[in-house]
């Protein structure tokens, strides 16, 4: 109860639209517009642009996969990890295996009878023979069209299938429960029905629902370990302890379908898990670290028996040195596609850069100018969240929601150059006289009002110690020399770099 709880919660916080049911005809988009662009032009771009930065496909292509099925904002990017394993097979089918989250529990698993599921990229048709061929031989099978017309858990996988098995039919089916005695006879019926078929299975699942994030990297990796050793019994016994962990509702809201795709592989052949990607939403652009979701993409395949969680290794810790000019030239590209991904698709990319300097935490700004003139600069002084994903955090913010200038428009950024400051921790100063301009960036405070000036504006501006506090104070909407008495002053450094001025 609390499980099915927890992913009605998470459906409807993530927007679920209303559908109508569908009877055996086309079921229509229900989350389009919501989950993933409604748009057909913005939705090719988006998986262009999420199949590119996938992590590329192993050598042993899938048996089954496990992928999450948030909004592609958050985990489309780790799902794109997963279907990139299967690019370039030829495949007659692929069996979509989802939980429910949108009605009541129901006992059996609902396979689809519609003829096909729209989408903006157009109609993926059923495999109505295979449906039927499992209503004849599992009793588990059944056929509820309100458990499909509003679930999200399958639709947003319908469209990476489209784009890269254009020829495919799909099997969406919906599990009413997570009975793991179902869920073991369902997926035998359906290893039997598949023999002699080119089929991909994946389960759709996200991982821990709700605590904050450092708790969910702790249960998410315990789940995903458990789930790749393709041991059933196993998974389940960790499900169980990661649930009892503080603020985790549910471990896995797909555990039927995951044990589902589990007996599945076994019977067609896999021996081997592997982990492939993993994160949660609150190492998004658009997360927050309080409350997250977690978010793995897995396959079996029939390679040497095992497991694999390389994935899950954490990076190499940062050094603390400067960035090198690579480093650098990654957060620039970095900024510069955050603000290109709103306008073209509204996914921002996932921030998961190949150096360790760039995981570590830490504050920094981002400045944009177009043509000569300022038009937003917003940064935080200490940040908790790895560095790049701080800088593509700012590059939105300034571009979006600097109150000083109008929103940056799709037009500008042509024209727009972007430079960025990533900051040495804040530094209290007792005596101003310590303060050298062009050198120190400073905060000040008083009466309960605050500024901060980056190290290069005093320089941009020509200014000495006394003017840079003056202005100070002036932006903090104190009286000019306000400083000279009852302020308190804390400074920092900046590593400055920017893109070369756009003519």
């Amino acid at each position: 109860m609390r499980r099915q709880t927890a992913v009605l919660l998470l459906a409807l916080l993530l927007g679920t639209c209303r559908a109508a049911p569908p009877a055996e005809g086309l079921r229509p988009p229900a989350v389009a517009g919501s989950f993933y662009p409604a748009e057909r032009s913005r939705l090719e771009a988006a998986l262009r642009d999420l199949l590119a930065d996938a992590r590329p496909a192993r050598h042993e292509p899938p048996i089954a996969l496990v992928l999450p099925h948030a909004g592609y904002a958050f985990s489309g990017q780790i799902a794109a990890d997963g279907w990139k394993q299967a690019e370039g097979l030829a495949l007659d089918v692929v069996v979509l295996l989802a939980p429910n989250h949108t009605v009541a529990p129901f006992r059996g698993i609902s396979v689809s009878r519609a003829t096909g599921y729209r989408t903006p990229l157009g109609v993926a048709a059923v495999d109505r023979d295979l449906a039927a061929r499992l209503a004849g031989t599992c009793p588990e099978a059944t056929w509820r069209p309100e458990a499909h017309a509003r679930e999200h858990a399958e639709e947003v996988q319908v469209p990476f299938i489209q784009t890269l098995f254009p020829r495919a039919h799909i099997l969406p089916c919906v599990f009413g429960t997570s009975d793991p005695e179902m869920a073991r006879r369902f997926g035998r019926a359906l290893a039997e029905a598949l023999r002699g078929r080119r089929a991909l299975v994946v389960a759709s699942s996200d991982l821990s629902h709700f605590p904050t994030q450092a708790r969910a990297e702790v249960a998410d990796r315990a789940t995903l370990a458990a789930l790749a050793e393709l041991d059933a019994g196993a998974f389940q016994r960790t499900v169980r302890e990661v649930e009892r962990l503080e603020g985790v509702d549910t471990a896995a809201c797909g555990q039927g379908p995951v044990l589902a795709v589990m007996e599945v592989a076994r019977r067609l052949g896999a021996r081997r898990g592997t982990i492939l990607s993993y994160a949660n939403s609150g190492g998004t652009v658009h997360g927050e670290p309080g409350r997250v979701v977690g978010y793995g993409a897995a396959m079996f395949t029939a390679g040497a028996p095992g497991r694999d969680l390389a994935a899950l290794a954490p990076p190499a810790a940062p050094s603390g040195r400067p960035l090198d000019a690579a480093e650098r030239r990654a957060l620039l590209q970095l900024a510069r596609r955050t603000l290109e991904a709103h306008f073209r698709t509204g996914i921002p990319p996932l921030p998961r850069p190949d150096s360790a300097e760039l995981f570590r935490p830490g504050g920094a700004f981002v400045t944009l100018r177009h043509r000569e003139s300022l038009r937003g600069c917003i940064g935080t002084l200490q940040g908790e969240a790895p560095l790049a994903l701080t800088v593509a955090r700012m590059a939105l913010r300034s571009g979006l929601a600097d109150p000083r200038f109008p929103p940056v428009e799709a037009g500008d950024l042509g024209g727009l150059t972007i430079e960025v400051s990533v900051l040495t921790p804040l530094r209290p100063v007792s005596d101003s006289r310590e303060i050298v301009p062009g050198r120190d960036g400073v905060l000040l405070e008083k009466d309960g009002r605050s500024a901060v000036f980056l190290p290069q504006v005093a320089t941009e501006q020509g200014w000495g110690r006394e003017a840079l506090l003056d202005q100070l104070s002036l932006k903090a909407g104190l009286p000019k020399g306000a400083w000279r008495q009852g302020a308190r002053f804390w400074t920092f450094r900046a590593e400055v770099f920017a893109e070369p001025r756009r003519p």
